[in-house]
């Protein structure tokens, strides 16, 4: 029933995703989708992908509406939106999920440009020419140097020395 969707209303990527986020489900302990009708779970899959990679919104392409899955699928936004919310809790879905976005918002992600410095998000932008090249240093393993007892040295983080 998905790839039916997916070939009369979205495209190869959904299905592929759609095929990615079912695998995903059937190793859990409790696979979700062995009670309940299978239309449901089926319209809740491709809802739950459509969510996170904006399918409802006009502007993207492919563009599809909630009442397009259900009438396709003949099943109910209540039903629909209750299991794609399971879906999406259970699995930990959420917009630009690297796993399951379409390429498309994976090469658009606004996130792509930023990074974690000390707890801050800063643009990476801000680091690229103080952080070295991939290519420029030559990386090394650490030597651990073994430490005697008694030696009881500690470094000052605060000396100027």
């Amino acid at each position: 029933m998905i790839k039916e969707f997916c070939t009369q209303k979205l495209n190869d990527e959904y299905f592929a995703l759609s095929e990615r986020l079912l695998n995903k489900l059937s190793r859990k302990r409790d696979v979700p989708f062995l009670s309940g009708k299978v239309e449901i779970w089926a319209a809740a899959v491709i809802h739950a992908l459509g969510t996170i990679n904006f399918l409802f919104d006009k502007s993207f392409e492919p563009y599809s509406t909630v009442d397009e899955i259900n009438i396709f699928f003949g099943t109910n936004k209540s039903s629909t939106g209750t299991k794609s919310k399971y879906i999406r809790d259970l699995l930990n879905l959420g917009y630009f999920d690297i796993a399951f976005s379409t390429e498309h918002i994976n090469q658009t992600n606004p996130f792509n440009d930023l990074m974690m410095v000390n707890g801050f998000i800063v643009p990476k932008e801000t680091f690229r020419e103080v952080l070295p090249k991939k290519d420029s240093i030559p990386l090394k393993p650490l030597k651990k140097e073994k430490k005697s007892k008694s030696d009881d040295s500690t470094l000052d983080l605060f000396s100027s020395e």
